[in-house]
């Protein structure tokens, strides 16, 4: 009997961790595809996209502005890859690279709410009267991607998506280091393991 009891109670502390960690760690979800026909091996230089390094888009408010989030990001994230590349095998080449790399930053909101009664059926056999549904739990947080592309000959040869959930009173060295930390956990996925 003693032993149901403990694992009931291990069960429910797994349980409880399980919920209570992702809003402890406001960590980065990493994400990475390529395409399997390509031959990494042969790499060995990289270049920024000649048309421009990266984008920022965004879809929080009317009052976004993507230009002035551009010139504050841009520099933290060219710094970033430029650190991270020759870690990677790849050199910096002033002409013609091998890969060229373009980011894109995507920022958004993210709102989940629930309401009481969300979770019953729409009928009264649970002997429940009706009520209306009223919020009992809101959660707004911005929500960012940073996207990683390698290309070669213009066709997306890797593409990596590091998320990243972002608290409405972070700082400007909590958003840099949410961005060095993407770039580094996406490009430890590169070249991709057969």
């Amino acid at each position: 009997m003693h032993t149901a009891q403990s694992k009931v109670a291990i069960v429910a502390l797994v349980t409880a961790l399980a919920f209570a960690l992702p809003v402890i760690i406001e960590g980065v979800d990493v994400r990475v595809d390529h395409d399997k026909t390509f031959d990494f091996t042969p790499m060995r230089t990289w270049g920024w996209n000649p048309d421009g390094a990266g984008d920022v888009k965004m879809a929080r408010s009317q009052q976004d502005e993507p230009e002035v989030m551009k010139k504050k990001a841009e520099p933290f994230i060219l710094d970033a890859v430029a650190k991270e590349m020759p870690g990677r095998g790849l050199q910096l080449a002033a002409s013609q690279p091998d890969l060229t790399v373009t980011y894109y930053l995507l920022l958004t909101l993210n709102t989940t709410a629930q309401t009481m009664g969300q979770f019953l059926p729409p009928s009264t056999s649970w002997a429940l009267p009706p009520f209306l549904q009223s919020t009992q739990s809101l959660e707004m947080m911005n929500q960012g991607a940073l996207v990683l592309d390698l290309s070669a000959k213009g066709n997306v040869v890797w593409r990596g998506v590091a998320q990243a959930k972002i608290a409405f009173d972070a700082d400007d060295k909590k958003r840099e280091a949410l961005l060095r930390e993407g770039v580094r956990d996406l490009l430890k996925r590169y070249p991709p393991k057969k």
